[in-house]
């Protein structure tokens, strides 16, 4: 106290916020009285400011607090969630289940759905505005809680463990009844249940409906007992629609598949021929081709670009005119002495048609690549 009185009287002040644990006053108090004097507080208002400070902080730390034992997944919030896909109730009940007062009435809140349906998503996301409005909330996995509730059992400290977890304005039961449960591992489930009833929520995940639940407590009279417990004072959503994770996937591999490495460009060489002999073997179905019209095509060309190759035209070989007792074309495009003749000037013009589209669509190709 001696050192106290030597100092100055803002000095001995912060001493002594310290020493009542108000760090927050402590480290302003300086600050905000020189601040006081410019505005012309008075005391009252001084001390105000001070202890508003200190209790923002507090309860800042308290929420970032509450969410490291909350185990609550980071990623799955309010501001992540895409309420677009919920179910109109659902979206409607949304922002009063995240005032939390089901939770000040130790309601619980029960989410029902197919698997992927966002259940879990929307449990967490009420979840992590329930902490930032001062609720203890813990995240965790049904079979993981029984099996803690099996090791103080076997400890003899169940008792401790349910004092413990009833510390938590509410307690999310991820996924119950994926994991089928003995009967010793049904019964602290049961325990666990029938102790929050009407005093602390649970807020519990599930996509076994409760004519199912029989797989979770396998005695009759227990299941009905803990089905009445749950639904006595409870908030049902029921989780529609198609599943998140399906379309996600397809999504994901749509997009990795993006643009296909290889590529199959069709390039049509017009071959028709307008005499056609007897005996000469049937041409490929398609539209007929015409001597002066040069947009008229029959598909004999195709040119396949693998990734990392240039785009190289191949022909599939057609025979226009095949006289029996004659060697077999080979293939190619169609060149003048496959043509007859009295064509002339109109064979060779088309031809040069013909050359001039295939080197357009190797031009295109290539700039693809």
């Amino acid at each position: 106290m001696t050192a106290v009185a030597d100092t100055s009287p803002l000095a001995a002040l912060v001493i002594l916020l310290r020493a009542l644990k108000l760090p927050t006053m402590a480290r302003h108090a300086d600050d905000v009285a020189q601040l006081a004097e410019r505005e012309g507080w008075n005391f009252v208002r001084y001390l105000h400011h001070l202890v508003e400070l200190e209790v923002h902080e507090r309860r800042r730390r308290r929420i970032e607090r509450n969410l490291r034992t909350s185990e609550l997944p980071a990623d799955k919030t309010l501001a992540m969630l895409n309420r677009s896909r919920l179910p109109a109730r659902v979206a409607k009940m949304l922002p009063s289940l995240c005032d939390g007062a089901f939770v000040e009435r130790g309601d619980n809140l029960l989410a029902f759905g197919l698997p992927g349906r966002g259940k879990t998503h929307v449990v967490c996301a009420i979840g992590h505005e329930l902490i930032k409005r001062g609720y203890r909330v813990l995240f965790v996995a049904t079979y993981a809680l029984v099996q803690r509730l099996l090791a103080a059992k076997r400890d003899l400290r169940l008792e401790e463990e349910l004092a413990t977890l009833d510390g938590f304005d509410a307690v999310i039961l991820d996924d119950i009844g994926y994991v089928q449960q003995n009967r010793e591992e049904m019964e602290v489930l049961f325990t666990f249940l029938a102790e929050r009833y009407e005093r602390r929520t649970v807020m519990i995940t599930s996509n076994l409906v409760f004519s199912e639940w029989d797989r979770i407590f396998k005695d009759p009279m227990t299941t009905a007992a803990a089905i009445d417990r749950l639904v006595h004072h409870s908030v049902i959503l029921e989780m529609t629609g198609s599943s998140i994770r399906i379309e996600q996937a397809q999504a994901g591999r749509t997009n990795d598949g993006g643009n296909e490495p290889n590529h199959t460009d069709t390039v049509t060489v017009t071959t028709a021929t307008d005499n056609p002999i007897s005996g000469a073997a049937p041409t490929a179905p398609g539209p007929t081709a015409t001597t002066t019209t040069a947009t008229t095509t029959t598909p004999t060309t195709t040119t396949e670009r693998p990734s990392n190759t240039p785009a190289t035209p191949t022909t599939t070989p057609t025979t226009t005119h095949s006289i029996p007792g004659s060697a077999p074309t080979a293939p190619g495009l169609a060149t003048a002495a496959d043509q007859p003749s009295n064509k002339g000037a109109s064979t060779n013009d088309r031809k040069q048609q013909i050359k001039q589209r295939v080197q357009q669509r190797r031009t295109e190709a290539d700039g693809e690549m």
